[in-house]
């Protein structure tokens, strides 16, 4: 894969997943703590997880809204490279994160509309990263992992003074297509790389690598 193109498989559930991940050239894999998921782990399993992530692959957590109390107990328990902030957390928010456990953070923003452009500014000045995802459907329980896409025109031509990923409903059958409109140069994908609600399948992940890499 070029050097240029960096992806991350999020919501890892089982060891296999992290061997999957890894072995298809992942730059980064992502445990997600929040309960409504199917793919929320609890502590002890995404420290598990996290011990069998070699090194040279950046280890995520996803938070939802978390409080101080959680946070620090993720810190103190996971080997964390990263913490993936994927609430209505504010830039306020973003700040006290970064200081309070010294991670650098990702910060998620959700977009449908042109409208909800402006809150990738609100966050470029403080978050170290973006992941740029679709905003859950009226009634969704989960911010993320909805498999669903935004309308890449939305970013056609745009670009952000700090790294960002693409993310919402990508899958290998539509990666290419999606590089191609957006120009991202790194992809976030859940659940288009399984092959039910939080079990990965290691064919799709191979399938969405070598998807984004022809791209």
């Amino acid at each position: 894969m070029p050097a240029s193109v960096r992806i991350k498989i999020c919501g890892l559930t089982e060891a296999a997943d992290v061997a999957a991940a890894v072995a298809a050239g992942a730059a980064y894999v992502g445990f997600v703590l929040f309960p409504p998921s199917p793919r929320s782990l609890s502590l002890a399993a995404a420290r598990a997880l996290a011990l069998e992530v070699p090194p040279g692959v950046a280890k995520v957590a996803l938070t939802v809204d978390a409080d101080d109390t959680l946070l620090d107990a993720l810190c103190a328990e996971v080997p964390l490279d990263m913490l993936q902030l994927h609430g209505a957390e504010s830039p306020a928010r973003v700040r006290e994160v970064k200081a309070r456990h010294g991670l650098p953070v990702m910060k998620a923003i959700g977009l449908a509309g042109a409208a909800d452009l402006a809150q990738i500014d609100r966050y470029a000045g403080v978050a170290d990263q973006l992941l740029i995802d679709a905003k859950p459907p009226p009634g969704a329980s989960r911010p993320g992992g909805n498999a669903t896409a935004f309308d890449w025109a939305l970013i056609e031509g745009r670009d952000w003074p700090l790294p960002w990923l693409l993310a919402g409903g990508l899958t290998p059958d539509n990666v290419a297509e999606a590089v191609r409109r957006s120009d991202a140069r790194q992809l976030d994908v859940s659940s288009g790389v399984e092959c039910a609600p939080g079990r990965k399948d290691p064919a799709l992940i191979r399938a969405f690598v070598e998807a984004a890499r022809a791209a």
